[in-house]
């Protein structure tokens, strides 16, 4: 077996599971936040009308909420969300509340290994599609809907279909001008936003040994963006290190067997890889940065649980330090944390001297809300992880998918712009 299967068997207690068995698995870890939590909450209002329990929650200390998705507050409809997400959580007990104004929050993404809420060889869910994320520590980490949500708060476990498996194999190192992000949308481009349906993405090779862990969670967050069930990457040294910063260090890590089949096996060759942008309005529709090279954007933006780790904002930062940005450029760091860690080494002082407009973190600009959206027939360059149609605004305005240093390069000139044509 896999890694994937693997954890799934350990979950639903079966010795051994394959591709396309059933099962019905404990669940370690769940998630809600300020956009799913009110339509979890729906959901339990309709089972209690119905005569069904819904006084008592699984088990609370195991459920942690997030406000992320319309923080700072949008309008009335996302400050009523607001409050029921508290009212919920204080009646059910839940504790790991993650409250906007509170001194530590993010996104929710993002706060899933910064905070080391979800550790190697569990079974997370949450109320949110990139909830595959933090896979990239060894975890099985799916996002799920508003019934099936409510039902693990209720009952500590799910059903499954047991995914078959993709394998990514990177042989060598990433140039210092090429990032996971380049990876991801390179493979999106060859095999489409439906070419992992209900499918795990696993990664490995050389290449992913290489890659610290901040770079991996890129990986996985975007294997939504492919249609899959989850993303995950075999946990090693690396993440052992980042999980004990943590103040984590008690789990219990799963491999896959030496044999272990997949369905399929992807291979390439780092040294073949170049900055890329995904060309509106699909993330598999991608281009070499140079083919676009001089394309006139209105903003640039980097923010998101795809793009706005601390190692992103780092990157920005090398491009940006001692420039001037051309056109409006937002950062809004992933997390307290990460915008703490940036303030502190002096990336902060290098955006602001650059120009740029830095925000709190919040999700809203990535899904069209708020704090930044796009009005027609802007262009922007962006380090999140969707460009469909009004994803990030007017359902008429553009968005290029890229890496922070495509984005911070493009941000110097105008244009998109790849790193290494920086003058």
């Amino acid at each position: 077996m896999n890694i994937t299967e693997k954890i799934l068997a350990r979950a639903s207690s079966k010795s051994r599971v394959a591709p396309d068995d059933i099962v019905f698995a404990k669940v370690d870890k769940a998630m809600i936040h300020d956009v799913s939590g009110p339509g979890v909450i729906k959901v339990f209002e309709k089972l209690k009308k119905e005569g069904i329990p819904v006084e008592k929650l699984w088990d609370s200390s195991k459920i942690w909420v997030a406000e992320d998705h319309f923080v700072p507050s949008a309008e009335k409809i996302s400050a009523e969300n607001i409050v029921k997400l508290t009212k919920f959580t204080k009646q059910y007990g839940i504790e790991k509340h993650f409250k906007y104004g509170m001194g530590q929050y993010g996104i929710c993404h993002t706060l899933s290994h910064e905070e080391a809420m979800v550790l190697p060889g569990e079974v997370y869910v949450g109320g949110d599609s990139h909830t595959n994320t933090t896979g990239a520590l060894g975890a099985f980490a799916c996002g799920l809907g508003h019934t099936d949500v409510a039902y693990v708060l209720l009952n500590g476990k799910i059903w499954f279909k047991v995914p078959q498996t993709l394998y990514f194999k990177l042989n060598g190192r990433l140039s210092d001008n090429v990032m996971a992000k380049d990876f991801i949308l390179k493979i999106i481009g060859d095999i489409g936003t439906d070419g992992a349906a209900y499918e795990t993405m696993q990664f490995g090779g050389t290449g992913i040994s290489e890659m610290s862990v901040e770079s991996r969670l890129t990986l996985c967050n975007m294997t939504t963006e492919a249609g899959a069930k989850n993303g995950i990457i075999e946990p090693d040294q690396k993440v052992f290190d980042y999980l004990a910063q943590r103040g984590a260090t008690k789990y219990s890590p799963v491999y896959g067997d030496e044999d272990a089949e997949y369905a399929k096996v992807y291979e390439y060759e780092a040294s073949e890889l170049e900055p890329l942008v995904a060309k509106p309005y699909s993330p598999e529709n991608i281009a070499v940065v140079r083919d676009v090279a001089g394309v006139e954007l209105d903003k640039s933006y980097i923010g998101s649980c795809t793009g706005a780790k601390y190692e992103d904002l780092e990157a920005a930062a090398r491009i940006l330090k001692g420039r001037k940005v051309k056109i409006r450029t937002e950062v809004l760091p992933a997390a307290i944390s990460i915008y703490k860690r940036a303030m502190e080494n002096g990336l902060i002082k290098i955006f602001l001297d650059a120009g740029v407009t830095v925000g709190p973190p919040t999700c809203g600009a990535c899904c069209g809300a708020h704090m930044g959206v796009l009005a027609k027939d802007e262009v922007c360059i962006s380090t999140t992880n969707r460009n469909f149609p009004g994803r990030m605004g007017h359902v008429e305005s553009k968005t290029y998918l890229a890496s922070p240093l495509v984005a911070a390069a493009s941000a110097v000139t105008g244009k998109i712009t790849d790193p290494r044509d920086l003058r």
